[in-house]
């Protein structure tokens, strides 16, 4: 039976009616045989363009949509749902983007760019009617969460998803809950320290039916899929007992594993691991904790003229790491202010090579370290930091007065950048989630999928995703639970069914398929001599389609048949 497919051209507002003749190409669309219907509104994601997608339905009996707007990522879900609500099968309806690649990228050019979206189209009404009409995928789903890291990251995600009356499991590599917060001295703007807090999140974690916590264990195998994962754990320090490793079922995984302080012998031209009293801003927080001893390593004497030296491995590419680490200016700024209260007759030194206070108060805050408690900050770069006579002496730079700077100072304080974990890519090859250049764990997209990873039900909190301060990694680890709570808010999971199949006719069981798929959704049937597909893994990404050298496989609704059609589209005239 013929296909009555309806076209619905956006103007979307200028964006696209702008650079596309929108009527005309609307006026053309009627003219082609399978189009049945096809009309242009201002903006077809209101409300008003949704009805009259939903009128044109009923009143022309339509059995496909196009809807030639921005792209499928924006708003594609919402033109299916429209779809589905008035009686067509959602994966018959489809995007045409004529936005990003049409209208923006041809911006002085109307004819050629009406001409281009034209032949987009035309070649979605082909794939619309050859679209099948496909079911979501129901699958099982498993209510349990595993989280990763048991510093402020893990634990504020597994008490957001426990709270909400899902079971948690938080793993912790090290005897004690806490991570790197733990060895904080105090947080800036408010020179509080974080320990209370800290506190009270530990003894939460304890107390909550919902949490089981396992210090001391590392995951050490993953396998399954989104919503049915099965999680390996050993317990145990490394060398000590032997200890079988367990199995946990979860439907998600939280990954929360945090940073590691920079490696001072690698900065030796400023007395890194050379000297005792050149230090890390992680040396001196324990220096400055509630309790701890402000003294120089070297001879325990409380000292009076503190320098600090920002960047110091940070944005430099050559000898230490590309990236700002984003919280090293402010706590300079807060260890500075914490030296003067400490030792009122110190004196305080700040090399930088520019201040990033991004955050509310940030600004006031460096401010309020110069002016009230006399910091010195020297805009410059530190050339040489070497023993002089018990003491040590800093040569650089201050380049507002271009004058060479020299400081006999007791103590070096260098502010490092943060790096990610010990074990973070050998855990991410385990989980199936890709790290950057740097190791830090890579998410799905850095606007529109922040706390998401590529691998479904696998999310990122905190530091393990590069570097950022206390607050931020708050609400990224909420972030992260709101979308397992969001996963488990539904009895089983649905998914998308345009997935890679087999035709069992001409497959030759060769497993070429099988190797070659990258999400691990290939394998061969253990009696029949065919590959099967697990729907629940595949990303319909095509790669099988590709290499199978029979043409037994094919992704649903990107039929090889549906690809040709459409490029025959390309450049049809509008003539019957």
């Amino acid at each position: 039976m013929k296909s009555r497919i309806g076209v619905f051209v956006c103007h979307c507002g200028h964006n696209i009616a702008s650079s596309v003749d929108v009527p005309g190409l609307a006026e053309t669309l009627r003219r082609h045989p399978d189009v049945a219907f096809a009309a242009d509104y201002k903006y077809m994601c209101s409300d008003p363009g949704q009805q009259l997608i939903r009128q044109a339905i009923a009143d022309h009996r339509l059995d496909g949509v196009v809807v030639a707007a921005c792209s499928p990522a924006m708003h594609e879900t919402t033109f299916r749902r429209t779809a589905e609500g008035a009686g067509v099968n959602p994966y018959r309806c489809e995007c045409a983007n004529i936005r990003e690649q049409v209208s923006w990228v041809h911006q002085h050019d109307q004819p050629a760019a009406t001409a281009k979206a034209g032949d987009i189209v035309r070649s979605i009404v082909e794939r619309v009617r050859q679209d099948e009409c496909l079911e979501p995928l129901t699958l099982a789903l498993t209510r349990r969460c595993v989280v990763i890291g048991g510093g402020i990251a893990g634990m504020q995600a597994a008490l957001d998803v426990a709270g909400a009356g899902y079971p948690v499991v938080l793993i912790e590599r090290q005897s004690a809950l806490g991570g790197r917060m733990a060895q904080l001295s105090g947080t800036y703007l408010t020179l509080e320290g974080g320990s209370e807090r800290l506190a009270q999140m530990i003894a939460a974690i304890e107390r909550h039916a919902n949490i089981q916590v396992l210090t001391e264990a590392e995951v050490t195998a993953c396998s399954g899929y989104v919503g049915n994962f099965q999680v390996e754990v050993r317990t145990g320090r490394p060398g000590g007992a032997e200890v079988t490793p367990f199995t946990l079922d979860a439907g998600a995984i939280v990954v929360a594993t945090g940073w590691d302080p920079y490696d001072l012998s690698r900065l030796p031209e400023v007395g890194g691991g050379l000297l005792p009293d050149v230090v890390s801003t992680l040396d001196f927080e324990r220096m400055l904790a509630p309790g701890g001893r402000l003294a120089r390593p070297s001879d325990g004497v409380v000292p009076r003229q503190v320098v600090f030296i920002h960047c110091a491995g940070s944005r430099d590419p050559e000898h230490g790491v590309p990236y700002c680490s984003k919280t090293c200016c402010m706590v300079v700024a807060k260890q500075a202010m914490m030296f003067r209260q400490r030792v009122p007759e110190g004196q305080a030194y700040a090399f930088y090579i520019d201040l990033r206070t991004a955050g509310k108060g940030y600004e006031e805050y460096v401010r309020r370290s110069a002016e009230e408690h006399g910091v010195l900050y020297l805009r410059g770069k530190v050339s040489a930091v070497a023993a002089e006579n018990g003491r040590l002496r800093v040569s650089g730079a201050d380049t507002l007065s271009d004058l060479a700077v020299d400081i006999l100072a007791d103590l070096v304080v260098l502010a490092t950048p943060m790096v990610p974990a010990d074990g973070a890519v050998p855990l991410g090859q385990t989980l199936h989630i890709s790290t950057d250049a740097d190791g830090f764990f890579n998410e799905a997209h850095p606007k529109l999928r922040p706390v998401e990873t590529l691998t479904a039900g696998v999310y990122l909190a905190g530091t393990c995703q590069g570097p950022r301060d206390i607050p931020e990694t708050l609400a990224q680890a909420s972030g992260a639970a709101a979308k397992v709570m969001q996963l488990f808010s539904h009895a089983e999971m649905t998914q998308s069914p345009t997935v890679a199949a087999v035709v069992e006719d001409l497959c030759a069981a060769c497993a070429t398929c099988v190797g070659t798929c990258p999400y691990g959704a290939r394998s061969l049937h253990p009696v029949r001599a065919v590959a099967v597909v697990n729907p629940a893994l595949c990303q319909g990404c095509g790669a099988c389609v590709v290499a199978c050298p029979n043409k037994a496989c094919f992704v649903r609704n990107w039929r090889p048949t549906q690809v040709m059609a459409m490029l025959d589209q390309v450049g049809w005239s509008g003539d019957l």
